[in-house]
């Protein structure tokens, strides 16, 4: 039995994650909300059969089994809410809410109306991640006790058309909302709960904030450094993870979202590219390469798709995303600058 599924938006996030994810694990996409013609046309090339609409309640008129909400941040609590209000299960894209009360809003409303609800920390099925996670349960580099963790690209000229660099935090701009749940759900997913220990939140270019430096403490012992930026220009290692034997190194970003943007996207659920990144072991005296896990994305839907279907776990839990949604609150009202 085919899947129902509607998504709100057609940009960067419906376009070139959802979408392509949904249709390669076997989803049907039957519905696009946007209002954009632009986009409009896009929908139309990449999924003939599906029905636009710029109406919500026409939308979640479709017999959908899921709404994937990957709209503009100041409108997902909105578009989370009215679906749940229809009884349709919910992906929300990250971040959930743009702030912890609306984040718990969401969540409550999923649980009284029974509807499950669940957020796209798809970074989890990167190569870096998955990587890391194995050579910590290997044991390879001794006691762990610092990880350096970062998304770090350039791009000195703030792009005005873009929602993400220019809305105020309230309306869901800044790399805060944007990288932040990368960083801090893949953090907490490897090491476990933690507390904020320090927090930098600024804005070098002008508009919204560009720049965030985050430093947990994880009940596990491990300190966690976590980085994101839009005008670094020498990015530093996507990983390193400092051991008592050893470290783990990991330079560049998982390729997906490359090849998603490119128009590829895992057939039945598998990639038929390579989705590896490059990871060494140093020592004291050696750099060694090692074999390094494939990421893929796609085990998300796959995990949304067995939920549905009443054969598994939700493959983010609300814990997960409360979690998330409280560091950055408070990130936001501790920082420094």
């Amino acid at each position: 039995m085919t899947l129902r599924v509607g998504i709100t938006g057609y940009g960067l996030a419906g376009r070139y994650f959802h979408a392509p994810l949904l249709k390669g694990v076997g989803f049907d996409v039957v519905a696009v909300l946007t209002n954009n013609e632009e986009r409009i046309s896009h929908v139309a090339s990449d999924f003939p059969e599906a029905k636009t609409f710029t109406d919500l309640a026409q939308f979640l008129d479709q017999r959908l089994d899921l709404v994937v909400v990957a709209s503009a941040n100041v409108v997902h609590a909105e578009h989370a809410l009215a679906a749940i209000a229809a009884g349709i299960a919910v992906v929300v894209d990250k971040p959930m809410g743009r702030t912890l009360v609306e984040t718990q809003l969401i969540i409550d409303a999923g649980s009284a109306a029974q509807v499950p609800v669940t957020t796209f920390f798809n970074r989890l099925w990167d190569s870096d991640a998955l990587t890391l996670k194995r050579v910590l349960s290997e044991g390879l580099l001794g006691e762990v006790f610092r990880i350096d963790s970062r998304f770090e690209r350039f791009r000195p000229v703030r792009n005005i058309n873009s929602w993400r660099e220019n809305m105020s935090p309230a309306d869901g701009g800044g790399i805060l909302l944007d990288l932040a749940p990368h960083l801090l759900s893949t953090a907490l997913d490897w090491f476990g709960p933690a507390t904020l220990m320090h927090s930098m939140v600024r804005s070098i270019r002008g508009g919204a904030d560009d720049d965030i430096v985050l430093t947990l403490h994880h009940a596990t012992g491990v300190d966690s450094y976590l980085a994101g930026s839009a005008i670094a220009a020498s990015p530093g290692p996507r990983i390193r993870l400092l051991g008592a034997n050893g470290a783990l190194v990991i330079k560049d970003l998982d390729p997906q979202e490359a090849l998603l943007r490119s128009g590829k996207f895992p057939k039945n659920g598998t990639w038929d590219v390579p989705t590896k990144t490059l990871a060494y072991i140093h020592r004291e005296n050696s750099v060694e390469e090692i074999e390094s896990e494939p990421g893929n994305y796609a085990h998300f839907y796959k995990a949304v798709w067995a939920a549905l279907k009443g054969d598994g776990q939700w493959p983010i839990t609300t814990d997960q995303a409360l979690a998330v949604a409280r560091i950055i609150e408070q990130a936001r009202s501790v920082s420094i600058r």
